[in-house]
């Protein structure tokens, strides 16, 4: 049943597209030459003549949409990924249609209005698929629309799924059941204990945060999926137990059922895998790291360059001023030294407006700083409430110590002890460390959890696309710059 739904959408979904398509150009034709916000000049070829090309067009626009995977279910996909295979798809799209203006010779198509209407096909479909998402979520939530699924194996992985279920009503789907040879025996018990003592059955302690029980033994598999409508199963084996897999997945195929596989081992790889093939062998490497590509690390390294220069004319009255400050407030230099640990574990010297008063090598190589730090100054704790004491180190990104994106540096004390104290800590020197990031414009500066940061210094990592550091620099102007944990 959910299949045919799901087909039934698909083609209702093409079917809203084709109708997006046709309105962005009829709106696109209108905007151009009837509201009289662009000037025409001379005549203009008549509305026939810009529909016409459309009816070759839009077969194409949408078989470009299926192949950035605009047709797939997405109970669980975000609307920014849509959003941008939408943008890709329509770039495609734009440049297949110039492509045919230009084999059909029809050189007085107007370029204003293509452009016009590739702006409105984009903003349309989005507010159209949007709206699609929006009322089959609220759809699922009222119980419509429900996938049936099985979860074969039980573990820590096990519980994890099923919360991330509870916690997002809008995905659909309703778990059955549970089957696993290691815990069936012991539910099985205690399920008959808390009904003879007429207690729910969900608070024995077998299966945490939910009420899904363990209905039968992995070998009985085959038997539930003819029983039951049950549209997918999701299997969560531990490691010891991979050699059921083949069994169990013959069983699901044997039944036309969809497997699902959530990897026991998910936490030592990376969310999106990056798969090699060796003479028809797949290799899974453990972490994907976008800026290993030289392209990648060339994009950014000029977009660093750029950008930095751009600020240094910027920030320049801002920082001699600040260099004043420092110099009438408190003895000692403008600049601090210190040294940090960059890209590929090499330590660089990293540049800093002084805020703080002498201190010792040891001391400034070991103390944290903490919110009320005696070792600061009046205006040294501006500087650093307001991150103006960051600004010199754009001249370590121009010399290549440093990124304006990236994990923060830490010094080479405080490495070799998080390395100790907290797993992958080391991967945030797989990329050149930044003035900014992830971490910290999610709040995670100061006397913060490490190994929270780390988490978000990894995802950054593996995630990396210049998009994401245009969005993290958007982040810092309006949340970074002044923060309650600066300090």
């Amino acid at each position: 049943m959910i299949k045919q739904n799901q087909r039934i959408l698909n083609k209702v979904q093409v079917l809203l597209d084709g109708i997006c398509i046709l309105i962005s150009l009829i709106l696109a034709w209108i905007v151009r030459f009837k509201m009289g916000l662009i000037t025409v000049k001379g005549g203009y070829l008549p509305f026939n003549q810009y529909i016409r090309p459309v009816i070759v067009i839009l077969p194409i626009y949408l078989v470009v949409y299926n192949l950035f995977k605009l047709y797939t279910p997405r109970r669980m996909k975000s609307i920014f990924s849509e959003f941008t295979n939408l943008i890709k798809a329509n770039v495609l799209g734009m440049m297949i249609f110039i492509l045919y203006l230009y084999i059909i010779k029809e050189i007085n198509y107007s370029r204003y209005l293509l452009f016009i209407f590739g702006i409105l096909n984009i903003l349309i479909s989005t507010l159209e698929r949007l709206s699609v998402r929006i009322l089959l979520r609220k759809l699922r939530r009222s119980g419509y629309n429900i996938k049936h699924i099985i979860i074969v194996g039980y573990s820590e992985l096990t519980q994890e799924f099923i919360k991330r279920i509870n916690a997002h009503h809008e995905w659909g789907y309703d778990v059955v059941g549970i089957l696993d040879d290691n815990y069936y025996e012991e539910y099985k018990i205690a399920h008959e204990q808390a009904a003879a003592a007429s207690i729910n059955s969900a608070n024995v302690g077998i299966v945490n945060d939910s009420d899904v029980e363990i209905i039968g033994r992995i070998s009985e598999l085959e038997y539930y999926l003819n029983k039951w409508d049950i549209d997918d199963v999701f299997i969560t084996l531990n490691l010891k137990e991979y050699d059921k897999l083949g069994n169990i997945i013959q069983s699901c195929e044997k039944c036309g059922i969809r497997t699902q596989i959530i990897p026991d081992y998910y936490k030592y790889i990376p969310a999106k895998p990056y798969v090699e093939e060796v003479d028809g062998l797949p290799i899974i490497n453990t972490r994907y790291v976008p800026l290993d590509n030289l392209l990648n690390r060339a994009i950014k390294r000029t977009f660093d360059i750029v950008v930095s220069m751009i600020c240094l004319m910027i920030f320049s009255p801002i920082m001699l001023a600040t260099a004043i400050a420092i110099k009438l407030t408190s003895p000692g230099p403008i600049i601090f030294k210190q040294e940090r640990v960059g890209l590929n574990r090499k330590k660089f010297i990293m540049y800093k407006f002084r805020s703080m008063k002498i201190q010792n090598e040891d001391d400034e190589r070991t103390e944290w700083t903490t919110k009320n730090d005696p070792r600061k100054t009046k205006f040294g704790n501006f500087i650093r409430r307001t991150s103006i004491d960051e600004l010199p180190q754009l001249f370590n990104v121009l010399k290549g110590d440093m990124s304006l994106i990236g994990p923060r540096p830490e010094r080479p004390y405080f490495v070799e002890k998080f390395k100790e104290e907290i797993p992958k800590y080391m991967v945030k020197h797989q990329v050149r460390p930044g003035m900014t990031g992830w971490a910290q414009v999610n709040g995670l500066r100061g006397d913060t959890s490490i190994k929270k940061r780390i988490e978000y210094d990894i995802y950054y990592i593996e995630n990396w696309d210049m998009k994401f550091d245009i969005k993290i620099m958007w982040y810092t102007v309006f949340r970074g710059f002044i923060n309650k944990n600066a300090y």
